[in-house]
């Protein structure tokens, strides 16, 4: 898939929460001089939500607030480069205006002790770990999008400037398409962990 360089590039950052989206997003943004837009941030930060969500300790977003804000900011920046982060990004941009998706994916492990020192209760931090395992972002992203606009990108254990340095390859390249094999099911199976992740969803 090849973008063209005269457009302005809207890049979407997703993944579960606890992957590191934000930090990678801000380190890309600074080194590309682009446009970002934090999904979460600008919902609580200019109130574009309709309520709260006790159940899920979240607000609601206001999508029609929330997509106009978002648009108009696509529209008005003179950067080339766009970088939304979050799944919301979905529901606010046509997905025939994403130029490129970088899905995220950290070993469950990992997610559950990021979390956990977040301060997550407890169910909120095993319905995400339960998401990462069962491929949520990434099938919505391809359902949404289309596979050839997915870059799968597996961050377990690797630095910062590592990922950064991977995705900024990536796009350099025109966005020619990255996709790391990923399987968490098997992966805990092969440890003997499935069944102890299992129970707990």
């Amino acid at each position: 898939m090849r973008i063209a360089k005269s457009a302005k590039r809207v890049i979407v950052i997703t993944g579960t929460p606890g992957v590191g989206k934000t930090s990678i997003s801000r380190e890309i943004a600074s080194s590309l001089d682009a446009e970002l837009i934090e999904i979460g941030d600008l919902v609580k930060k200019e109130r574009l939500y309709s309520g709260f969500d006790k159940k899920r300790q979240t607000f609601i977003a206001d999508m029609d607030k929330l997509s106009k804000r978002v648009r108009d900011t696509i529209k008005c920046t003179s950067k080339i480069d766009i970088i939304i982060v979050g799944h919301y990004a979905y529901d606010v941009i046509p997905a025939d205006e994403i130029s490129l998706v970088f899905v995220l994916r950290r070993h469950p492990e990992e997610i559950k002790k990021v979390l956990e020192e977040r301060g997550y209760e407890e169910k909120k931090v095993w319905e995400n770990v339960a998401a990462e395992i069962l491929d949520v972002c990434l099938n919505e992203a391809v359902e949404t999008c289309g596979l050839n606009k997915i870059c799968q990108i597996n961050v377990t254990k690797k630095s910062l400037s590592e990922v950064v340095g991977r995705i900024l390859q990536i796009l350099q390249q025109n966005g020619n398409r990255y996709f790391e094999k990923i399987d968490w099911l098997t992966t805990l199976e092969k440890d003997g962990r499935l069944e102890e992740y299992l129970k707990r969803f």
